[in-house]
């Protein structure tokens, strides 16, 4: 991660804005403090948490006809 001033782990010519509501605003604003990190790292967790959701889902999820076909061919 790169280091920056004010505490950021980038600059600002590295970032974006996203439109997001007030009550989500405020809501990440309060995870982000009580988990003792930046509104970026915050966003990114659950990012990443959601993704690996999303993998676990279709992991666990029943193969497809042509899935069990091709491992029955093996």
């Amino acid at each position: 991660m790169k280091s920056s001033t004010a505490g950021y782990p980038c600059s600002v010519a590295e970032t974006t804005t996203i439109r997001i509501s007030r009550e989500t605003h405020a809501r990440v604003t309060r995870l982000a403090a009580q988990r003792h990190e930046t509104i970026d790292e915050t966003v990114r967790q659950a990012i990443r948490a959601l993704r690996q959701d999303e993998l676990a889902r279709d992991l666990t999820a029943p193969l497809t006809e042509d899935e069990t076909a091709w491992l029955d061919a093996c």
